[in-house]
């Protein structure tokens, strides 16, 4: 876990408060089963128990935060695939024409819970925009999520 930056430690624990919505500091199956519905998924319960008993090192059912680290690190060694990268810009690109849009960006990130301004979200658009014609197409998502 040491080859995590701090940078992306704090960025894991926002999104760990994201999943956590009771504040109580661990994800529950039921946590997790709304932000991945948020997200156009739609696992079962066993699913996503195998989900949460996957990283749950204590036992104790929940994902603590620890355990979350745990998993992000994990996930960043098998670096996102192809095919997750295809998935995660069609739950972006709603009307499926390519490219995602500032509205688009906002709406994913309204049902995730994040109320980001509209500076906010033209400045995510702006620094994953290459070519510069104010929204993010395939190619420009995947640098954006390489990078990271």
């Amino acid at each position: 876990m040491s080859d995590l930056t701090d940078e992306q430690i704090s960025e894991f624990k926002e999104a760990f408060s994201l999943f956590d919505k009771d504040g109580d500091g661990s994800i529950t199956t039921k946590e997790l089963g709304t932000v991945m519905r948020s997200l156009g998924q739609n696992p079962t319960e066993a699913e996503l128990q195998d989900m949460i008993n996957e990283v749950d090192v204590d036992g104790n059912g929940t994902i603590d935060f620890h355990e979350f680290l745990n998993l992000m690190a994990r996930k960043m060694k098998d670096t996102d695939s192809e095919e997750e990268l295809k998935e995660a810009f069609k739950v972006f690109d709603k009307d499926q024409n390519g490219y995602i849009s500032a509205a688009e960006l906002r709406h994913v990130m309204t049902n995730l819970g994040e109320k980001l301004t509209d500076d906010e979200v033209d400045e995510m658009i702006r620094e994953a925009d290459v070519d510069g014609d104010g929204q993010v197409n395939y190619e420009e998502f995947v640098k954006m999520m390489m990078a990271k």
